[in-house]
């Protein structure tokens, strides 16, 4: 992985990939007690970051490879980014999601087209069952973090991000991203490590489920004994990748970690102050900012809110807090 992947998939993603806006409010401001910026990638296709990376990979295989399908494992928002990139290069996709993902993201990805495949995420390997459908099939397997084509798609957002903080006149600040198996995280620390050098990220989890906090603490891959139960399904993934966690250890700083309380609440903030709906945990980043801004170290924080696909229930417990 390298600077010149990413802003080669930033050309193949120009005019089909939204720029996302930095957004603030004076409200988010005064609870974090420094400036806040939000890149809004809910407002990304499909709701989150992950049409980034599903594009990118979909646009950088070899025609006579794409044109036989593709296959992917998702909790929904990775499913639902390379179902639409699918749909538009007219490509079939099969997407093997966990059972108990939200309902609203099985929806969309078999609305998009997709063939979904269900399984039980407690006691049934998603890697053995996409690589047997794989062969049986002749798909190409697009991993949801450690592949470089969807690393590089997602690493896009932290080009964005320099350039949108470059015109604000930020100088120096802490990125926090909502972190899973550290594609979006490790792309956009690539991208900031040669775009703004003075700006760190920081990759933020649930808890319950801080893999990546742990590994980086001990500088070796760390798993969740878990691997479900956290209203942030998006980002509950078992350990850092094998391609991602070298890239984090190399250019992001500490791990910070957040309670779904504090996550449903940074829902509601968004929800009231941006007139944005993000997911829980798509909510990570910011709740990491406005609830945990002491444990960052830089006078500006930019918190990636990843993704806007939940259920109206989640949404509503979330809103709760307003009253």
């Amino acid at each position: 992985m390298n600077i010149d992947m990413i802003r080669a998939a930033a050309i193949r993603l120009e005019g089909h990939a939204r720029r996302t806006p930095l957004l603030s409010s004076p409200f988010l401001d005064e609870i974090a007690g420094k400036p806040v910026f939000v890149k809004a990638e809910c407002l990304q296709h499909t709701g989150s970051f992950k049409f980034r990376g599903g594009w990118s990979a979909l646009s950088g295989l070899p025609e006579d490879q794409r044109k036989n399908g593709v296959i992917a494992f998702s909790s929904g928002n990775h499913a639902q980014g390379v179902a639409y990139a699918a749909a538009l290069h007219g490509v079939s996709s099969v997407i093997i999601m966990p059972s108990d993902a939200p309902r609203l993201k099985i929806e969309n990805t078999r609305a998009l087209g997709a063939e979904v495949v269900l399984y039980d995420r407690a006691t049934e390997d998603r890697n053995e069952i996409g690589a047997t459908l794989a062969e049986q099939r002749g798909l190409t397997l697009i991993k949801p973090y450690d592949e470089p084509l969807v690393i590089a798609g997602q690493g896009t957002t932290g080009l964005e991000i320099a350039a949108q903080a470059a015109d604000l006149g930020v100088q120096d600040a802490d990125v926090l991203v909502c972190c899973g198996g550290g594609g979006l995280t490790s792309g956009i620390a690539l991208a900031l490590a040669a775009e703004a050098p003075s700006f760190k990220v920081r990759p933020c989890e649930p808890e319950g489920f801080d893999d990546v906090t742990r590994s980086l603490a001990s500088g070796k891959i760390e798993r969740n004994e878990k691997l479900t139960g956290s209203l942030c399904d998006a980002i509950i993934t078992p350990q850092p990748g094998d391609m991602t966690f070298p890239i984090m250890a190399a250019h992001c700083g500490s791990g910070i970690v957040v309670t779904e309380e504090e996550a449903l609440k940074a829902m509601a903030h968004a929800f009231q102050r941006l007139k944005i709906v993000v997911e829980p945990g798509g909510a990570v980043g910011l709740a990491a900012a406005l609830f945990h801004a002491e444990k960052t170290n830089a006078s500006t924080l930019i918190a990636v809110t990843t993704g806007g696909n939940v259920d109206v229930s989640v949404f509503q417990k979330a809103l709760a807090y307003l009253d």
